[in-house]
């Protein structure tokens, strides 16, 4: 909730001091009983989020949220010829992979989704549906079915290898069935036993009678020594290096290169070997290892099941319960969604409802976890001499980075094909649909990502934990620097956690209370088809911002020691000497480190620079922490915070506002060591603006709307343009942020045109007006895109609204469900001060 300076320097303090002078009255609510509670929901709440397709960077990869365990997975490929064969097996997500579309159209972490893979490359339409079930005390038990369908428009007949892998780093793994050299008919069963799993059981079963192998048998087969059979099971074991268990494709290929060589090596020309079908094959191997899979080959449809059984459930998981739940699932989510995410006109149809539960369920299928070391240059290199890009370039150029870790991290990424990884910039805005579902899982994802903070107060910006992920990331880009800050988007998510805790606490919530034994018991009832477990944090909200609070404070303070700029040195007029912004990691062109990068800034740059989208964060950042510490009861650092919000408040007006262009601007130091603006209208000049840090009666406020509304500045039919239209680095270079249309900004562009459309003063109406137009172009563009292409992307085209960048970019594009889920007419409200939403 955040209301403009005006009314909201009163309002949620206010709000935040009654309830922490409730929850201290409340015998139900002291520090001792609210820990207890707190680790109660935590332990309920990891148990049905332990397993999830984990792996986001796979088309299918099932991982338990501990280091080093347990990895399902799946890998499939065309096996019609040998050409299509080099090509086809699918297992990362890969943009060159010729998909029609991927992903899970319907997904909930805690009890599964569907998934839905149109493989036109391969001739295929691949679903899987994920069922979850609760028992035991390891995170219960879970089913997958993969069901195969050769697509409407392909009338030969097609052939398909399906491979199931699961790899163990540390535990045991070994087949149950008695080993056959032809393979295995039936079900393949594994047990095995694993940190954090205990005794486990999994089964791949045979599949329905339908299923088929290749018809034609190749006779000369048959001959062979020690040969297999195609119309069975094929099982391989082999012990690996653990560091390079997850290059399984690799491994599988290699297998299926001996098993190509020997055949050449026996029947001598490739033209007369056995069809794929027979040669790209895995010959039987038993005994002990760390990776095991499961080959199949089928022609036309197919269909088994992966079921992994908790020995700690009452049960083991069966075909029959994962058809229930399947069922359940779909009735369920539908419901559910439409119920949370209440769509308005003009996108209150069914179209508009299946998109929006595809790009949700897609944001939340790109919840990962990983485990690793990383790289890190701990050298310094001071930016505080002219032309100190060169230095910084040179010293990047050594590749001083040294491994650090191992860290974990639960969270969410921007793009599975692209960017499967965390990124700190990204996550604030991910979390935002997130935390409306469910507020539990966002608040563990937050709490993960300050767990990684060092001693100083410092994130990496990019988490690439552990070779896997440095895999997908050039050299160049793996190493971080801990004088690199990135915008702490998750101020954000945190804010609204404060509002629903308000909103919580000041409604008595009929669903959980009594004294802390009542409440426990209600709370061990809670599984994952309980809504409870969703909110229960917000009955435990004070000690969760007791625990991280310190960490905000800690990061908090690093931005204002390591990003500070200079006020005093080159005679800049300023209410504080104090507050005052750099990005550290500029270079000529660009400005990584802020999250826009190719932004038009100060050239050459300068370390006289000060940057308004910072100053601009950290003015939201200080408000934020002021109304914890005000939750809290930490007075004495709630008017720290009070005092260093009004300083950055009138030094961004001081600073930074500049009346002949109407905007905010950039400053940096001229040839004389003179303080001058340098402005490039666009996202960057309207920042105060974006995250309500403007008052709804400043004078500013019109010029901005101004900017915001013409066509030949920002706006256009598809959404709010990165940079005027009129400004001379427009479109040029590399077309970053130069131009392009990212939903992230105009999502927070629209939140700010409601409020400040529903609060009576003189730029009201105009702020209505642009509100309800910006909000139909956006989501209108993103549909329009997704419908032509079956992706959400990652930015649009500023000219034509066309799809650019990263495809199945299902970060912050996601928000668009937020933006149908926002009325289609701004209310008017009576009385300044009333907020509506958000942030």
């Amino acid at each position: 909730m955040l209301v403009p300076k005006s009314t909201a320097g009163a309002a949620l303090p206010l709000l935040l001091s009654s309830v922490s002078t409730l929850c201290a009255a409340q015998p139900n609510a002291q520090t001792g009983d609210q820990t207890i509670l707190s680790n109660e929901i935590q332990r309920i709440s990891n148990q049905s989020l332990l397993w999830g397709p984990y792996n986001p960077g796979l088309y299918f990869g099932m991982r338990p949220r501990i280091p080093k365990s347990l990895n399902i997975g799946l890998i499939w490929g065309n096996l019609d010829d040998f050409q299509t064969a080099q090509s086809s097996f699918r297992h990362t997500c890969e943009q060159r992979d010729n998909m029609k579309g991927y992903g899970w159209v319907e997904y909930d972490p805690r009890s599964g989704g569907k998934q839905v893979i149109h493989d036109q490359g391969n001739k295929l339409d691949i679903q899987i549906d994920l069922v979850k079930v609760p028992g035991g005390k390891n995170g219960g038990s879970w089913g997958a079915r993969v069901k195969g369908t050769v697509r409407p428009s392909v009338l030969e007949t097609v052939r398909t290898s399906a491979i199931f892998y699961a790899s163990l780093e540390d535990g045991t793994l070994v087949l149950e069935n008695e080993p056959d050299k032809l393979g295995l008919l039936g079900s393949v069963n594994l047990k095995g036993n694993a940190p954090g799993l205990d005794d486990f059981h999994i089964e791949v079963t045979e599949g329905p009678e339908t299923n088929s192998p290749p018809m034609e048998i190749d006779t000369r087969m048959e001959g062979l020594e020690n040969e297999h059979s195609i119309k069975r099971s094929l099982y391989k074991v082999g012990a690996y290096p653990a560091q390079h268990i997850w290059r399984v494709k690799n491994i599988l290929f290699m297998d299926l290169k001996a098993r190509f060589d020997k055949l050449m090596s026996h029947f001598g020309e490739p033209g007369k070997l056995p069809p794929p079908w027979h040669a790209l094959t895995v010959p039987p191997v038993y005994g002990e290892g760390n990776l095991h899979y499961v080959q199949k080959v089928f022609e036309g449809d197919f269909e088994f099941d992966i079921l992994f059984s908790s020995d700690s459930a009452s049960k083991p998981i069966t075909s029959d319960v994962v058809t229930e739940g399947i069922k359940e699932n779909e009735d369920s989510f539908g419901a559910r969604f439409d119920s949370i995410f209440k769509r308005h006109a003009p996108f209150n149809t069914a179209e508009y409802g299946k998109f929006a539960r595809d790009l949700f369920s897609n944001l939340l299928g790109g919840i990962g976890f990983f485990h690793g070391d990383y790289l890190v240059d701990r050298s310094q290199y001071p930016e505080d001499e002219e032309e100190f890009w060169e230095a910084a370039k040179a010293n990047r150029e050594m590749d001083l980075g040294q491994l650090e870790g191992p860290s974990t991290l639960f969270t969410s990424v921007p793009s599975r094909p692209f960017f499967p990884r965390g990124f700190l910039w990204d996550e604030g805005f991910h979390l935002l649909p997130v935390i409306e579902w469910d507020v539990d899982l966002a608040m563990d994802i937050v709490k993960s990502w300050y767990n990684l903070m060092d001693d100083d107060g410092w994130i990496a910006r990019e988490q690439i934990l552990g070779d896997e992920a440095r895999n997908k990331v050039p050299k160049e880009f793996q190493t971080q620097y801990p004088h690199y800050a990135n915008p702490p988007t998750l101020v954000l998510v945190l804010t609204k956690f404060i509002e629903k805790w308000v909103n919580h606490t000041s409604h008595e919530h009929p669903s959980i209370q009594g004294d802390i034994s009542q409440i426990l018991s209600q709370i061990s009832g809670l599984d994952s088809g309980n809504d409870g477990i969703r909110s229960a944090i917000l009955g435990a909200a004070e000690p969760y911002l007791r625990n991280i609070y310190p960490l905000l404070r800690r990061q908090y303070f690093w931005f204002r020691e390591t990003q500070a700029g200079e006020v005093r040195a080159y005679d800049r007029k300023a209410f504080s000497t104090k507050e005052a912004y750099r990005w550290r990691g500029r270079a000529p062109g660009y400005c990584l480190t802020s999250g826009i990068d190719d932004y038009p800034r100060a050239e050459p740059p300068h370390p006289g620079e000060l940057h308004v989208d910072l100053i601009s964060w950290m003015g939201f950042s200080a408000r934020l922490i002021k109304n914890i510490a005000i939750a809290l009861g930490e007075m004495d650092d709630a008017r720290e915070y009070g005092r260093h919000e009004e300083a950055i408040l009138r030094n961004i007006d001081d600073l930074h506002w500049n009346a002949e262009h109407g905007c905010y601007c950039d400053a940096t130091v001229d040839s004389f060591e003179e303080s001058v603006h340098v402005c490039h209208v666009g996202y960057v000049s309207i920042f105060p603006f974006l995250l309500g840090l403007v008052p709804h009666d400043s004078d500013k406020l019109g010029s901005i709307l101004s900017i915001v509304g013409d066509e030949e500045q920002l706006w256009s039919p598809f959404g709010l343009r990165s940079l005027s239209r009129q400004d001379e680095f427009y479109s040029k270079g590399e077309n970053y942020w130069r131009g392009p249309i990212w939903v992230n900004m105009n999502y927070l562009a629209i939140l700010r045109l409601r409020e400040y459309g529903s609060v009576k003063g003189p730029h009201q109406k105009t702020a209505a007006r642009l509100y309800k137009e910006l909000r139909k172009n956006v989501v209108n563009n993103v549909f329009k895109n997704w419908k032509e292409t079956g992706f959400a992307w990652e930015q649009y085209e500023q000219e034509t609204g066309k799809a650019k960048g990263v495809q199945h970019f299902l970060g912050w594009t996601s928000l668009v469900v937020n933006i149908m889920s926002l009325p289609e007419t701004v209310e008017i409200t009576p009385t300044p001060g009333k907020a509506h939403d958000e942030l």
